[in-house]
């Protein structure tokens, strides 16, 4: 898989690694995340048996690391912000490799329209609706947005946990128009049929982002994340969301956040994470994207 990425000016999918790690609520190194995915893609094959889906013939272009290992997510706004806008212009998909989850917040301002014609799924254990009147950090990127000017209704959020949230962020999310739904509703219903949900609900909106949060997975099957649960989602379903999603013409970015190698076992988090990557890429391939580029 790594041999994908390069400096294809005019490739129609990009990637973008934000190492910011600065105010994250637990102690970590996600700054390490990009990097450390970029290395395990070179053990990942090109060749989806199951689907035949071929990739070899994919070219990413690679936009490199935005320098934001140290700043504090007030500081990294404007260069993510930037770098992304400067992607997005030109590719179809951005796929930003965090990093803390306080990058979603300045991602959603690069993708080049008012935020009222932005739409947002979020997969994550968290509302990350934490106040921001002691500053930004990774626990409160959709609360940040919410003040910045995305209306609730342009926000779906799946796989949330028990007790991994608030009753004053409950409330939050329901006054503000938030799609709700939680890890025992994608267990029921099924991933696909939420997220059929969720699109239909952000139909109006110009351009989608996505924030694949890693610790909406289960922790026994993602030990390398400091806020995954156990009775997470299954990691089957992460990969199912990564490639229908990347198949829908409207997103325009996704993000990956929290992964942290330095909590990893015998590789598991890299490897899924990298995976993840690839299954972006099956997605953006297949159906929808391949029809209407």
């Amino acid at each position: 898989m790594a041999d994908l990425l390069g400096k294809h000016e005019g490739a129609r999918l990009a990637v973008l690694g934000a190492p910011l790690n600065e105010k994250s609520l637990t102690p970590g190194r996600c700054d390490l995340a990009p990097a450390r995915v970029r290395e395990t893609m070179r053990r990942l094959s090109t060749y989806d048996l199951e689907t035949e889906t071929e990739l070899g013939g994919l070219a990413i272009h690679d936009g490199g690391d935005v320098v934001c290992k140290l700043l504090f997510p007030e500081q990294a706004f404007a260069p993510i912000r930037d770098a992304v806008a400067g992607l997005t212009a030109n590719h179809d998909l951005t796929i930003l490799l965090g990093g803390n989850n306080a990058i979603t917040r300045p991602a959603a301002h690069g993708l080049g329209v008012p935020l009222s014609r932005v739409g947002l799924i979020t997969l994550d254990a968290h509302f990350d609706l934490r106040d921001t009147d002691c500053g930004l950090n990774n626990g409160n990127p959709v609360r940040a947005l919410l003040e910045d000017g995305l209306p609730g209704a342009n926000i779906c959020q799946v796989g949330l946990a028990p007790f991994a949230n608030t009753a004053r962020m409950h409330a939050v999310a329901k006054d503000a128009g938030i799609g709700i739904f939680t890890s025992a509703d994608v267990r029921r219903i099924g991933i696909e049929y939420i997220l059929a949900q969720a699109l239909d609900r952000l139909a109006g909106c110009d351009a989608v982002m996505i924030d694949f949060d890693i610790d909406v997975v289960d922790r026994s099957q993602l030990p390398g994340a400091p806020g995954a649960r156990p009775g997470g989602m299954p990691v089957h379903d992460f990969f199912a969301a990564a490639r229908l999603l990347a198949d829908q013409p409207k997103v325009r970015l996704v993000d990956l956040t929290e992964v942290d190698p330095s909590l990893d076992v015998a590789d598991i988090s890299a490897l899924t994470a990298a995976r993840w990557v690839a299954e972006v890429a099956a997605g953006f391939v297949s159906g929808s994207r391949a029809t209407s580029g």
